[in-house]
């Protein structure tokens, strides 16, 4: 079996990241702790993360030509991603974000995120329709709504005229058409992204998770058109309702201290993308994506915490004492 082969068609963005003991209310000034700025984005994220768990990864997305462009492809090419198809725009930047972290003592760290898509909301139909036939040779795609919706509509439909399996991420909130829905194999949003969508909150606290609620969200979900649907609920973990085999729960690793929750989501949906494409069990892929958002949210910033294979196998080994079989990933 050759390594899962996936095409991510996404966002950049350049986050801008600074710390405080506490949000600033409206009208108010307040002394802040650090700043730092690494690489992003929806799109770049889960590829990252894919790549540094072994797959070969292509990406597809718009950067400006500018500083922080040059230093998201250089990450993207140190995580072994294939760079030939990302796309530039002439006149506007690439997309950056400005990430707020409240870091207060002896609690879990929280963030507030606002990204400036520039380049990002710059990719046409025309950049991309050399996709329409090339799709055929990837096992996976996955998209996010980082960028145009006519787009990943686009994308979605030449992956589903080939037999080729799409993830959408359906993240940050949007509303989504009959037909996108009718064209995904997987949708994973979040508890509030789900909410927005079908209008059902999970309620959840640790592992105690109200499965009644979990499982009509996801019914709700299928019911669009989409085949699987994975829910994630934060420090809860993520259910997975499948279209064949079932309803499953994936609590999250326990005892982990957030120091930065950015890209957790990314992180949880590039390690769920790889073990699909292995062929694990779902139970097995689930605990995996835990691990990997697990050991994310333990480390600063977006791309620079996304942990490597050798990373995540340890640490599943620490904790759960075991890990899949990833001999094709090496």
């Amino acid at each position: 079996m050759a390594k899962p082969k996936i095409l991510v068609v996404g966002s950049f963005v350049m986050d801008q990241i600074a710390t405080t003991e506490v949000f600033p209310r409206e009208g108010q000034t307040v002394l802040g702790g650090t700043f730092s700025k690494a690489p992003g984005g929806k799109g770049a994220n889960q590829a990252v993360q894919m790549a540094r768990l072994g797959a070969d990864v292509t990406m597809v997305g718009k950067l400006g030509r500018d500083s922080n462009g040059e230093d998201m492809v250089k990450t993207c090419k140190e995580a072994g991603i294939h760079t030939e198809y990302i796309l530039y725009d002439d006149k506007l930047p690439s997309g950056c974000s400005v990430i707020i972290l409240e870091e207060a003592p002896g609690k879990q760290t929280v963030n507030r995120i606002i990204v400036l898509s520039g380049s990002n909301m710059s990719i046409t139909p025309d950049d991309i329709a050399f996709l329409k036939e090339q799709i055929a040779e990837y096992d996976l795609v996955v998209l996010q709504l980082e960028i145009p919706m006519e787009i990943n509509e686009l994308v979605a439909s030449y992956a589903y005229a080939k037999g080729v399996p799409v993830m959408l991420n359906s993240a940050p909130s949007a509303p989504l058409s009959d037909e996108l829905f009718s064209h995904l194999t997987y949708i994973s949003p979040n508890e509030h992204e789900a909410c927005d969508m079908v209008g059902i909150q999970i309620s959840h606290s640790g592992k105690d998770v109200n499965m009644e609620e979990a499982k009509a969200a996801t019914a709700a979900l299928k019911a669009k058109g989409v085949k699987n649907v994975l829910i994630t609920l934060g420090e809860s973990g993520a259910v997975l309702d499948t279209e064949k085999d079932g309803f499953f729960y994936s609590p999250c690793v326990s005892g982990i201290m957030a120091v930065d929750p950015t890209a957790a989501g990314d992180s949880f949906v590039g390690a769920l993308s790889v073990g699909l494409c292995c062929g694990w069990g779902y139970e097995e892929t689930l605990k995996f994506a835990n691990h990997t958002a697990a050991l994310t949210v333990s480390g600063m910033g977006a791309m620079p915490s996304l942990p490597t294979l050798d990373k995540v196998e340890n640490f599943m080994r620490e904790k759960a004492g075991s890990a899949p079989d990833t001999s094709v990933l090496k």
